[in-house]
């Protein structure tokens, strides 16, 4: 079965492919009850400890905002898909750091080691505003991403600080000096209020797998829909 989702656009454009004759409206009025009836609403992804509803999985549709579930589980596939070479960090994460500081996050880690990873994705949520933190663990880089340019510089020096106190915690002197931080520019940015969130899991796909960030907003239809499949497949698409 498959869930990825349509809009009355696509329902219309087949019809009128494969139903010439048809009476289009009564056909589409038959369709819409359908998903009414349908008993959809059991329906549910689990991958590890993710779980996601249907009512999840809709906040790909449209103009909708993405959730924490769908960022969430997304990371979850990206570091499959790395073989653990690059770790996801929750969305809850910085929230949960800026309100009681290293010690409130310090066993977040506890089962993994963050300097022998390649890359650190950080999603970052504002008030109603997705951005992306990333700290290139070898090179000693912290990089901003933001898909509408807006800058929220202490974050970057709350994951600065992050680090330094994970290094000593974890007695990695290499990694108590010597950082630096960079926003970048030029990256793909959206033209509406909306897509931030999906911006960012295409910001963290592309880095993850050393992809350039060559989207766009117009791009954004389609991403919301591979997405969609990708969680359903509990996997990447190559």
């Amino acid at each position: 079965m498959n869930f990825i989702p349509l809009s009355e656009t696509d329902v219309l454009e087949h019809l009128k492919n494969k139903c010439s004759t048809l009476n289009i409206h009564s056909e589409m009025m038959k369709y819409k009850a359908a998903l009414v009836s349908t008993p959809m609403k059991c329906f549910k992804v689990d991958y590890n400890k993710h779980t996601l509803t249907l009512e999840d999985l809709s906040t790909l549709d449209d103009q909708n905002w993405v959730n924490d579930q769908v960022i969430n589980m997304y990371g979850e596939l990206i570091m499959e898909a790395t073989q653990n070479k690059v770790h996801f960090f929750n969305s809850f994460f910085h929230r949960q750091l800026v309100a009681k500081g290293y010690e409130g996050v310090k066993r977040w880690t506890k089962k993994v080691d963050l300097f022998s990873k390649r890359l650190l994705l950080i999603p970052i949520h504002l008030e109603i505003h997705w951005s992306l933190i990333t700290v290139d663990i070898a090179s000693h880089h912290i990089h901003y991403y933001d898909s509408q340019g807006i800058v929220f510089k202490y974050t970057m020096e709350n994951i600065l600080s992050y680090i330094l106190a994970e290094a000593e915690e974890k007695k990695q002197a290499g990694y108590q000096k010597g950082w630096k931080m960079t926003i970048n520019k030029g990256i793909p940015q959206q033209k509406n209020d909306s897509d931030c969130g999906v911006f960012i899991l295409e910001y963290c796909k592309c880095l993850a797998l050393k992809e350039p960030l060559q989207f766009t907003q117009d791009d954004m239809p389609k991403v919301r829909k591979r997405i969609y499949k990708e969680l359903c497949d509990c996997k990447l698409n190559d």
